[in-house]
């Protein structure tokens, strides 16, 4: 168990037969009141964000996660397919699990599952993913004071802004946290 103090961002727990990852830790202590532990959390199994709290020093069941290196085979209109690595063993994630990580994923991608107890969770992406810009609009001169930008769509059906510079057929670096454009690939 571990003590509602020592929460830190990253961490996961089980609560109430829940599985969470911490996101944001607030410790409130006033002179006449005892402490009192708020996290804001994000549920596994649902992608849901919520805020649960604690009085300081209570318990808190920590929750290990597993974590198998698996590569990205095909999308079935209903589930996403991955293979094991080593075992070869093909799992197969419901695609509406998974609607954000799906516009970054390509075919052949190696990709870490997330499973608690032998039920998967999800996919953890990486930071960055390097993706092909398919359709781009054409660079308009002039009204550039500002950082001028266009719409792009990517290979995985993706929609970003990018620089003028950018041009149809181009591998670009994409952030997979917000969506957001991050450089060119090189």
């Amino acid at each position: 168990m571990i003590s509602s103090n020592d929460l830190k961002p990253g961490q996961t727990i089980n609560v109430d037969g829940d599985i969470y990852t911490v996101l944001d830790i607030s410790q409130n202590k006033t002179a006449r009141s005892a402490m009192v532990v708020k996290a804001k959390v994000r549920n596994l199994r649902t992608g849901s964000n919520v805020e649960l709290s604690w009085g300081g020093g209570e318990k808190v069941e920590p929750a290990n996660i597993e974590k198998r290196e698996m590569q990205y085979l095909y999308d079935t209109e209903d589930s996403l397919v991955f293979m094991d690595n080593e075992t070869f063993e093909q799992v197969e994630i419901p695609s509406d699990r998974l609607e954000w990580e799906k516009k970054f994923l390509k075919a052949n991608d190696n990709v870490s599952i997330s499973s608690y107890e032998g039920e998967i969770l999800g996919v953890i992406l990486p930071d960055k993913a390097v993706l092909k810009v398919v359709e781009c609009e054409a660079a308009v001169k002039g009204d550039t004071a500002t950082s001028a930008s266009k719409n792009a769509v990517l290979e995985t059906g993706l929609e970003v802004k990018v620089p003028l510079f950018i041009n149809q057929d181009e591998m670009i670096v994409v952030n997979t946290n917000d969506g957001k454009y991050s450089g060119r690939a090189k």
